[in-house]
């Protein structure tokens, strides 16, 4: 029988830095990963490149039953702390939009990075690890049995993820040691996901395929303004997957294509500065064309905009500054960046990612209920959660 100090479940983003940690600290570390690689959703993030952290961290950008929980440890590992990891290793990376940081050549710069970091702590990785049962010891510690050997361990760590990209390997594996020693699991549901369309508005909107704008989406619960993208399925782009994790099933969005336009009023001005265009081609000036005749009645369109009645002006300035769709769902998890829920924080240490009532325990990730914005945050998220847990196992 082996003895090791920790185990880790999953060689993922959390699960290799705890790894990393806890070897600094002269334990003895085994990681057994399910899959035959490590690291699989690290290399396929931000198409390939990685949005491994944002340069805006806050609590407000993380979706939660217990709000407060993630503070802890995002004050404990920031951004920068992981940014000192990126600089000793020379990894070229850039700014995008709103604070998100990408390597510029290739995801595989901050796999290699960790794996490096384990080597060097002496971390043992195993991978096809085939976990078929995980008991408490009578005296302390775990003894996982895999398909090869039983292995007594001090200090057990969850760190296999949620149920997003089932195709990588995502199981419910985390959500199934909860329950086994009765830890409650909030319900999960796709996050950061494309939205489907009822078949009718499926149909309508077909045409728009491929077509990307600026839009903000809105419910009560949320506000985003980021690209637009049609797709013949439905809508995506990242402000539909921001507001996926906002969305529940049979909710309302409305969605502004000319955010920061007010249609009415430029409609109204245009009217008193007897401007004599045809609505078609005053609207082309600002919306592509295939949208605009999606949205509108030809008729309507061959109208100048001198001719067009107050009522009339309303309901174009609805149409495009307040247009209100109910999606039919998402694409689900086949496709979902993350997993909304997961095992409830209200039974986890914020401190040290220990389970309260059972001594030993951890979890670390994207298995617990966190879910962070598009943009980094969830990489930061299994950062700082993989680190402080890695201080204590």
């Amino acid at each position: 029988m082996l003895e090791v100090d920790v185990i880790i479940i999953g060689a993922g983003a959390s699960g290799l830095m705890c790894a990393i940690e806890a070897g600094k600290r002269q334990r003895r570390v085994l990681v057994l990963e399910a899959t035959n690689k490590p690291g699989k959703k690290i290399l396929m993030s931000g198409g390939g490149r990685c949005n491994f952290t944002n340069y805006t961290v806050e609590a407000e950008n993380f979706i939660s039953e217990n709000a407060h929980f993630c503070k802890s440890a995002l004050s404990r590992f920031t951004q920068w702390d992981f940014l000192e990891m990126i600089h000793a290793q020379n990894i070229p990376y850039h700014e995008r939009e709103h604070g998100q940081l990408f390597c510029n050549e290739s995801a595989r710069d901050i796999l290699n990075m960790l794996l490096s970091e384990c080597d060097k702590v002496g971390v043992d990785i195993q991978l096809k690890a085939d976990i078929q049962s995980i008991k408490k010891h009578a005296e302390s510690g775990f003894m996982v049995k895999t398909k090869a050997q039983e292995i007594h361990t001090q200090s057990l760590v969850i760190a296999t993820g949620g149920l997003s990209i089932p195709k990588m390997g995502a199981t419910p594996f985390a959500y199934k040691i909860a329950e086994q020693f009765d830890i409650k699991v909030q319900p999960t549901r796709a996050g950061l996901v494309p939205f489907t369309l009822h078949v009718e508005d499926k149909e309508k909107f077909a045409v728009l395929s491929g077509l990307a704008l600026v839009a903000t989406i809105s419910n009560a619960c949320q506000s985003f303004t980021e690209n637009l993208l049609f797709t013949h399925r439905g809508l995506s782009g990242p402000v539909a997957l921001q507001m996926s994790s906002y969305w529940q099933e049979g909710g309302e969005l409305v969605i502004n294509l000319l955010p920061g336009l007010d249609l009415q009023q430029q409609l109204l001005q245009a009217q008193q500065e007897k401007i004599k265009l045809k609505l078609k081609n005053y609207l082309a000036h600002r919306l592509a064309k295939r949208l605009v005749s999606t949205f509108l009645q030809e008729d309507m369109l061959e109208l100048s905009v001198l001719d067009l009645s107050h009522k009339q002006i309303q309901q174009i300035a609805q149409q495009f500054n307040h247009w209100t769709i109910k999606p039919n769902g998402t694409e689900g998890y086949r496709t979902a960046e993350v997993t909304l829920g997961g095992v409830d924080c209200h039974a986890i240490s914020s401190k040290t990612l220990e389970a309260n009532q059972v001594p030993a325990l951890y979890f670390v990730g994207e298995a617990l209920d966190i879910t962070g914005w598009l943009g980094g945050y969830n990489f930061q998220w299994a950062w700082a959660s993989g680190w402080c847990a890695g201080q204590v196992v």
